[in-house]
Order: C-alpha cells, then structure tokens, then sequence
C-alpha cells in the first residue's frame, strides 16, 4: 500500500474506534518509517504502534518514527521456540532473554507503552516463556503478546497455555496478554477466542483476515463473536460494529483481495437468504435464522439515489457517509468529475461503485509520470487480439501497437513496450465491484522489480481500460521508488 491508502486505513480504524493501530515496521524500509510517522502525526483517538525487533536499530527507528503521536506504543519482539533460537537466531536462551530485557529497556526511553512478543510461542518451551516473560515484565513491558506464528495451535491448547501463563508468572498481574493468531490451520478465530476466555484481554487481528499465508485472526469475526455471545464472555470491545463492513469494502478496494460471498459478517452473502424454509422464517420473525443485525455491522442499502443530476454537496455527504474524506480540494474535484462520467455511462450507481471510484481517484497522483491518454483494442475470433496505446510521459505522448493472447495481454504488452519497466507480472486480478452487465471492473496488477514490489489498481466500465490503469498506476509507484532510492536505474523507464 501507498502511504496515503495507508493514512486512509488508519482513519476509518479511528472511526472505527480500534484501540491500537499497529501502523508498521520503521526500520523495514524509508517508506514503512515515513508511513508510520505520518500517521503517527495524523491519528488522535487510537494508539499508533510501531513494531521492533528486539535490536537496538529496529527500536530506536520506531522511536523515532513514533515521536510525533499523542499516544504510542512500541512494540518489540524476538523468537523463544528451540527451532528459531537455535535455526533462524542461533542464540542460546540467555542471549534471547537478553536481547528481549534490552529491547523493552530501550522502548521505554521513547513510551511507556511497551508490548513484547515471545515469537512462535505457540512451539516454544513452556519453562522458558515463562523465564522471558518475567524478566520483560520487570524491564518494563505492559503487554505480553502471545503469537501462534504459524498456526499450529488448537483452540483448548491455546487457551490452556494463556490459563497456565497467567497463573504461573510471579509478575502476570503487572500486565495485559494478548494473542496473534495465524490462520494456518483455520483456526485464529477459534484460538483468540479460546484465550480470552482464558484470560486474555487484547486480541491482535486484521481486517478481513489479510495476512502472511493464510491470514490472520478476523477483526470482525472476533468483535461479533464477543458482542452476540456476551452470555459466554465476560467482556466486550468498544469497536463501533457499524464501521466493520465499510472498513472491510476500504481494504478489499485498496489491497486488491476481493472478499469472498461467503466470508463471515462481511461477505456478501452473509445475511441473504435463498432457502424457502429461511425466507419464510426471517420474514416471520428475523432472529430465527439471524443471529445479528445486518445493520449492527454497516450492511444497509446499497442503492444510493445520487445519478447524473446530484450536486457536489450531495456527493460529498454521501460519501462522508461511508467514511471517505478528501485531503485536498483537487483529489474531490476529480472524483466528482469522474462520478459525473460514470452517472452518463451507468444506469444505476451503488455505493460500492463509489468506493471504487474514490479508490481509482486516490491511486491518482497529479505529478503521475505515466499517464494512459488513449486505448484501442481489436479483438476477432480466430486472430490475434491488437491492442494501440498512448501513453503521456512528462507531457510528451508515446504510441505502440502490440499483438497478444488476448486483449488485456496485448495491452499490457503495448504499454511495457512504452514504459520499459523491465518488471515481471506477479498478479493480474480481476473483480466486479457490483452485479449486472454494467458493472465496474476492479483490476489489481502487483509488478515486481529487483526483490520489490509495486501494486497497481484500477477500476473502468471497461475491463481493458481498467487493466490498463491498473499497470500504469504500478509503473508510477515503481517509477517514483527508482527515483527516489534508485535514481540510476530509473534512466532507462
């Protein structure tokens, strides 16, 4: 994600009332540190954190990146399972130990606000967590996050260890375990919920459950879960459950990852309703097959009655409404303008069509290197797709003609033969923003380029054009890396 689709993250969390933000590694690269600080500098009512190996360097970076934030939290972390100490770290227990006591020594120079993080202990030695633990907890730490990293834990197992934790450590009232759960198995719902049962009381998850492999622990499934079963959890979150759908459609819109249907809470599919035996009953009384309220979530109706005649202002509102703001005048004047075209071309606009279309805006960058002035395909059966493109590169425009499988592949050849990325094809991913013939396609492109990575998003009427702009919206973010870090290799793009 770009810094601004990361600030515009950050904002709806707020909205949404989410505790903490984890917003980044600082010492990952320059774009995770300016990331960090800028929404350390922008967000007021969440804590923003910034994760740290437990070095001297990642947590001094984090320090640093979090400096302008009115409440902060650093978090740090080291690997205590017996393969990683002794494969990945090649430590014995005493250098972790003091690696982590550093760690936490030094966080608490920039925040009293210090998680530490025993990584992969889910497979780390019971005796040994909780040496480590005790030993942070003394140098400082507040929180005490216990990761399953690769999923390997089950639900009972998991609760017993946070129970076993808790009971065990001398030190355990001094502070607040959490869990982060991977989803390898399918389990990091099930085992975050088993250990705040046990006695956990902060739950580390992700929007729509994105994360490394398999995913994450689901916000929204484990807010709702805690929220419809208070019968059975002696607590509960102060998440504004009606922001939950609108942050799900934020992040599918902006990472590219279309939500499944039949994804819990938010997919689309989630409260409807095809069996007569269901209909009937929801129609009779809507607790006998629905457990929650759509509308408890952020599902509404999703028909806006904007068209072609609506005002700026109307627009406006409706789209603070779904929890989008403009930072700038010029960014609102050209998603008004490209509603403006879309209302001539499409009958009828939904909100997710808005979404999309603030997205495309947001992906738009007035000093873009790249810019697709023209597009013409030609497609016939038992020929070779042609696909011509202009592309405008600092006010000068560049035409080519490519032939290719199809008419998306030829013109994603025409355009490389423009812009000479030199880059690979990693993803193509196509997804209709709403139903009907007339839908928007949505076109995420992830190029990669010496070890980095460059995601690109598009959205059009047109599946092609949206294509297009998918590809040259990556070539500008890879454009302006070259630039910035590389500026020796960016002579030939």
């Amino acid at each position: 994600m770009t810094q601004d689709e990361k600030i515009r993250i950050a904002r709806q969390l707020e909205k949404m009332r989410v505790d903490i933000i984890e917003a980044g590694f600082p010492a990952a690269s320059p774009g995770d540190f300016e990331s960090v600080n800028a929404i350390a500098r922008l967000i007021e009512d969440s804590t923003v954190c910034g994760l740290a190996r437990a070095n001297p360097g990642d947590v001094e970076k984090a320090g640093e990146a979090l400096k302008p934030a009115r409440s902060s939290r650093i978090h740090t972390f080291i690997a205590t399972s017996p393969i990683h100490m002794k494969s990945k770290l090649r430590m014995s227990g005493d250098q972790v130990v003091e690696h982590a006591v550093a760690a936490v020594r030094q966080a608490r120079q920039y925040t009293d606000n210090v998680e530490f993080s025993p990584e992969d202990a889910g497979r780390s030695e019971f005796d040994f967590l909780c040496r480590i633990i005790e030993k942070v907890i003394d140098a400082g730490a507040r929180t005490i996050n216990i990761p399953d990293t690769v999923g390997y834990n089950l639900p009972e197992q998991f609760g017993s260890l946070i129970a076993r934790l808790i009971e065990s450590i001398p030190n355990s009232d001094k502070v607040i375990f959490s869990v982060h759960c991977h989803n390898d198995l399918g389990l990091a719902v099930a085992n975050s919920l088993a250990a705040v049962m046990a006695g956990a009381r902060q739950v580390e998850c992700t929007v729509n459950g994105l994360g490394e492999r398999a995913g994450n622990a689901s916000l929204e499934e484990i807010v709702m879960a805690v929220r419809t079963r208070q019968d059975e959890f002696l607590c509960d979150t102060d998440i504004d459950a009606t922001q939950i759908v609108p942050a799900s459609r934020l992040v599918s819109n902006i990472t590219g990852f279309p939500v499944q249907p039949n994804k819990a809470i938010v997919g689309a599919n989630a409260f409807a309703h095809e069996a007569g035996i269901h209909q009937d009953g929801v129609i009779k009384a809507r607790e006998t097959y629905e457990i929650m309220s759509a509308e408890d979530v952020g599902w509404g109706s999703n028909r806006m009655v904007l068209g072609k005649h609506s005002g700026r202002h109307a627009f406006i509102d409706r789209l603070r409404d779904l929890g989008f703001e403009f930072s700038s005048e010029e960014e609102m004047n050209d998603a008004f303008r490209r509603f403006k075209n879309m209302a001539d071309r499409k009958h009828e606009i939904f909100d997710d069509d808005l979404q999309a279309l603030v997205t495309e805006s947001g992906n738009r960058a007035e000093n873009d290197h790249f810019m697709l002035k023209h597009l013409k395909t030609s497609t016939e059966m038992g020929t070779s797709p042609l696909s011509r493109v202009v592309i405008q590169i600092d006010g000068e425009e560049v035409a080519a003609e490519q032939a290719g499988n199809g008419a998306v592949d030829a013109t994603f050849k025409a355009i490389e033969n423009v812009l000479n990325t030199n880059s690979s094809l990693q993803l193509f991913s196509v997804n209709s923003v709403t139903s009907g013939t007339d839908a928007q396609g949505e076109v995420s492109v992830r190029l990669e380029k010496n070890g980095e990575v460059f995601n690109g998003h598009g959205t059009d009427l047109d599946i092609v054009i949206a294509s297009a702009r998918a590809y040259i919206n990556a070539a500008n973010k890879l454009y302006s890396q070259e630039i910035r870090i590389h500026p020796q290799r960016a002579e030939g793009i």
